[in-house]
């Protein structure tokens, strides 16, 4: 029997087809482990966008319903990371839909340079609208007086504006594949084979992006507490000198500034340690070439996790907006209730008022 060599087309669709009948993940460490560690990776991806999009959209109602909140100029841009950070949530249901399985309808390699550049400038957003927050309340802190006029309405709505802008342009490079932006959680295989960092991209975008970003953080915080630090040791010595001449103790108490730039310094630390990682691991990759799947996923949904943080840091430091949670919690409640009343027109309406919901 003469044996015929297989044509070579013939074995390449063979490859093909053993190789997109087992799905493509980051984490899938071994051939006997890939459904499990793929399924894993999907439940992640899953879980995170859900509460990405569902704690954003609590943020903005809250926003939208706490009055309070509204006054603060900061709002805009906590505002403006909401949107953004909601944004991502709604992206991360592409790379959710392909690791389900679910056919995408334009091809993998530009679905991921899009989903890569929307993520990516989506936290470049907020990454500036951080460093905005910090030169914000360092006015507010350096010039009270001047405040007012130096901050306006229209210059903040201009502001943001150019983040959006600024943002977008940093990353437009990589659609001229001049490099891979930041993203690196490959649940596109495409992804993670066809598509590598630049060095000199990497430093492009750190230049322009991280490092400033990075720097107005640090000048601008450490000269607020600096500030705050007199400001609460000159009040203690003054109270102290009174309550010696009146014969009584008096306490020093925090002024609200400083109280308010705590609570977006927590903000702006949670970002840059879950960050951090991530940025490592970029530079690593695009300095020596290292490259590890599973680094690669870890860092960046860690990364990507950040814009589920900031409801849950704003709703455990900040009282206004706990306030805001509650008003909206009660409303919801009051709603649910009169349509379930509504619906069961023999309810009993003499044990208590409906308006009377508390959470």
């Amino acid at each position: 029997m003469k044996c015929e060599p297989v044509p070579e087309h013939e074995m390449n669709s063979t490859l093909d087809s053993d190789q997109s009948s087992h799905p493509f993940c980051l984490l899938a460490l071994g051939y006997l482990e890939t459904v499990s560690f793929c399924l894993l990776e999907a439940l992640i991806v899953v879980f995170l966008t859900v509460l990405i999009i569902s704690g954003n959209m609590i943020v903005i109602f809250v926003f939208h319903c706490a009055p309070l909140l509204n006054h603060q100029t900061t709002s805009y841009f906590i505002q403006t990371m909401a949107y953004a950070d909601l944004l991502v949530g709604v992206s991360c249901l592409i790379p959710s839909l392909s690791l389900l399985h679910y056919p995408l309808p334009v091809e993998e390699a530009m679905t991921c340079q899009v989903f890569g550049f929307v993520v990516s400038v989506l936290k470049s957003v907020s990454m500036a609208s951080l460093a905005c927050i910090s030169i914000d309340r360092y006015i507010a802190i350096t010039k009270p007086l001047t405040y007012n006029m130096l901050v306006t309405p229209w210059r903040l709505r201009f502001c943001i504006f150019l983040i959006w802008l600024y943002s977008a342009l940093v990353f437009l490079p990589s659609f001229f594949h001049w490099g891979k932006p930041g993203y690196h959680g490959d649940v596109f295989q495409w992804c993670a084979e066809s598509w590598h960092t630049n060095p000199y991209f990497t430093l492009f975008i750190v230049v322009m992006l991280y490092a400033p970003a990075a720097l107005i953080v640090c000048f601008t915080y450490f000269n607020i507490f600096r500030i705050c630090q007199q400001h609460t040791k000159e009040i203690s010595e003054r109270q102290a000198r009174f309550s010696s001449q009146n014969g009584g103790a008096g306490e020093a108490q925090t002024s609200p500034d400083k109280r308010y730039a705590v609570v977006l310094f927590r903000i702006t630390s949670v970002f840059y340690v879950l960050w951090l990682p991530y940025i490592i691991y970029f530079l690593l990759e695009s300095s020596t070439g290292f490259s590890n799947r599973l680094a690669s996923f870890l860092t960046t949904w860690l990364a990507i996790s950040n814009s589920f943080c900031n409801c849950i840091i704003y709703s455990l430091s900040n009282s206004v907006f706990q306030q805001g949670l509650k008003g909206l919690s009660g409303t919801v409640c009051t709603s649910c209730a009169s349509h379930t009343t509504a619906k069961d027109p023999y309810t009993v309406r003499s044990k208590g008022s409906l308006n009377g919901c508390h959470i």
